[in-house]
């Protein structure tokens, strides 16, 4: 069903990067939604007018927000795929992230809002009367919102969208609500037991959870997560598969949401090397990430000593020295400069966001092992970079 959909519905539907392909996605799954979202709480409110279930009721109440996160869905695909302008020149893809920020947000308002109309009811019982009719409503809901979280988990699976994974965790725990509210309805008829607000109480945490964890996945790339570690190791590998590159290092990569990011690195190149030939192979790799990964991508040429063996041998003894104040230090852009009575070792210290000492720690640390090579004396002229991405060691 969901790839006829896809078929039918979305031309060129393999293009993800494409803003206009992914606005088509965001409409299917927003008028899906809506659509089935309203017929639920249609048959719910019957329901719970039926029976008098606080239960049921909120469950129509909470099919009714789905419904207006699907609008919100809608809408945050089709802002998303607006164009650059002069005042955001990198897109509004980022949008799309707000989208699902919201629709989590609307879960856990429509799961605290439950909660205190189930505590009242769990305070002031009422006995609930019993319909079939409600019941086989209950189960239709099930099995719908069943195929609902499946058709957005594999439309957000096709396209990487955190607002479709919202919605599908949402649909899942809707699931589970209802579950509830149903076994509540057959308990409650069959033994007597006045469970309808314990009932509630147990669905409202349900959709506080699934709104928790929703508005975990979204806020990351808002704030800025790391990318992922597979991710960096293609493009480090990418990098280094050119001969002329010795090394690579300052690895930052900024997403402006789903098809719009970019990159920047710093490219380790012979200082010796012929600098219109090196610039031309930058340009390449440049090309070469654009085109593999759909990045945009700017490097930076760091030229280094790379036919000098008493150099290359004081930079490995000089990281290995650095890699016994943390395992995970790493340095690049080692050079000498000669002194008057002492030899410059000029490099940065790549420090991890766990290590606890401060900078200025770190320096009186590495300066202090840089006095125990052999051959000085050494001046140690440190900068310290802490680090925005992991890099496997090449």
């Amino acid at each position: 069903m969901t790839d006829w959909l896809v078929k039918t519905f979305i031309p060129h539907p393999d293009d993800k990067d494409d803003p206009a392909v992914r606005e088509r996605y965001g409409f299917l799954s927003g008028a899906v939604g809506i659509l089935l979202n309203l017929l639920l709480s249609a048959g719910k409110l019957l329901a719970g007018v039926l029976t008098g279930s606080i239960a049921v009721t909120a469950d129509a109440f909470n099919n009714l927000s789905d419904a207006g996160s699907s609008v919100v869905t809608l809408a945050g695909f089709r802002l998303a795929a607006k164009q650059a302008d002069d005042d955001h020149p990198f897109g509004h893809g980022r949008i799309e992230y707000l989208s699902g920020l919201i629709v989590a947000a609307a879960i856990l308002l429509v799961g605290v809002e439950l909660a205190k109309t189930s505590l009242e009811k769990i305070l002031q019982p009422e006995e609930v009367d019993f319909s079939w009719l409600s019941v086989g409503i209950l189960c239709a809901s099930i099995l719908v919102k069943l195929w609902m979280s499946a058709f957005n988990r594999r439309l957000g699976r096709r396209i990487g969208s955190a607002a479709m994974a919202a919605t599908a965790a949402d649909s899942l725990s809707d699931v589970v609500a209802t579950s509830a509210v149903l076994l509540g309805a057959l308990v409650g008829h069959f033994s007597g037991l006045l469970i309808d607000g314990w009932v509630g109480i147990l669905v409202a945490a349900f959709i506080l959870h699934s709104g928790w964890e929703a508005a975990k996945d979204t806020l990351d790339p808002l704030l800025g997560q790391s990318p992922d570690p597979e991710l960096v190791e293609s493009i480090q590998k990418t990098v280094l598969a050119h001969p002329q590159v010795t090394g690579m290092h300052d690895l930052i990569i900024h997403d402006y949401g789903p098809g719009r990011r970019m990159m920047s690195l710093h490219a380790e190149v012979p200082m010796d090397a012929d600098v219109l030939e090196v610039h031309d192979v930058i340009d390449n790799i440049e090309r070469e990430l654009k085109e593999t990964f759909h990045i945009d991508a700017v490097i930076h040429m760091d030229p280094i000593a790379t036919k000098d063996p008493y150099t290359n041998a004081l930079r490995e003894r000089m990281a290995g020295l650095v890699r016994e104040i943390d395992p995970a230090m790493t340095i690049h852009d080692f050079r000498m400069t000669a002194g008057h009575d002492h030899q410059n070792l000029i490099f940065d210290v790549v420090v991890p966001h766990s290590c606890p000492l401060t900078d200025e720690e770190v320096k009186s640390a590495v300066a202090e092992k840089a006095r125990t090579l052999e051959g000085g004396p050494f001046y140690p002229v440190i900068s310290i970079d802490r680090t925005y991405t992991e890099i496997p060691a090449s």
